[in-house]
């Protein structure tokens, strides 16, 4: 059975996320998961301590188990807070727009900011649902087969009302989507792309992989 604890103290998206799902601010982790995600990010799941962990969050090695029982609940919140962040703000996104063809520029727009401005929550998530338990993960692949689903529910829109030609929308999105999480692999914030750039370039492929017909908002 998987740890029942908290993810902290929220999320970054959730006060007027209408208005701010592209704004990227101080992390507000817990001080635990912060310490816990530099940890994994740099040396993986399995390569990390309990004692590691401590050291990284200025905390005796008690007081990690204080706020969460073992390693596996602290990814667990890591990864629950990463998929929830991404989806509060790929829903303030899509909200925000009309039509399918700026709902799609603007939720892989969202999809690729966060990233490339989250990429250590955002390369957990992607990497170590091996490291979750059955039902841990179970709940991590429900969330992440959602924001999937979001990203078809526009497409097919789009088809639906000819602004796309997308012979199979659900392999284009599932391409287009692929795309936008391996980004966090290796983009870095000194290359020679801004995350704004980038974000242009790619939503640029990705209206072309679903047959867009239309030129976008200027």
């Amino acid at each position: 059975m998987s740890d029942s604890v908290s993810t902290g103290v929220g999320t970054d998206a959730d006060a007027d996320a209408a208005d701010t799902w592209h704004d990227y601010g101080r992390s507000r982790l817990h001080p635990v998961l912060e310490g816990a995600l530099r940890c994994f990010a740099l040396h993986g799941y399995h390569g990390t301590t309990i004692r590691m962990i401590a050291a990284e969050s200025s905390l005796s090695v008690a007081g990690v188990y204080h706020h969460y029982p073992s390693k596996h609940a602290i990814l667990v919140a890591v990864m629950s807070q990463a998929m929830e962040d991404l989806w509060q703000r790929s829903t303030a996104a899509d909200a925000a727009a009309e039509g399918p063809v700026d709902r799609f520029t603007d939720v892989i727009t969202c999809l690729l900011e966060f990233h490339t401005q989250r990429r250590d929550d955002a390369f957990i998530a992607l990497t170590e649902i091996r490291s979750l338990d059955a039902e841990a993960r179970a709940a991590h692949i429900a969330k992440r087969d959602r924001q999937q689903r979001l990203v078809e529910e526009i497409v097919e829109q789009g088809v639906a009302d000819g602004v796309f030609e997308a012979a199979h929308p659900r392999d284009a999105c599932r391409a287009v989507v692929t795309m936008c999480t391996s980004v966090s692999h290796w983009y870095r914030p000194d290359g020679a792309l801004s995350s704004s750039e980038l974000a242009q370039r790619y939503c640029a492929i990705a209206l072309a992989a679903v047959g867009c017909r239309t030129v976008t908002r200027g």
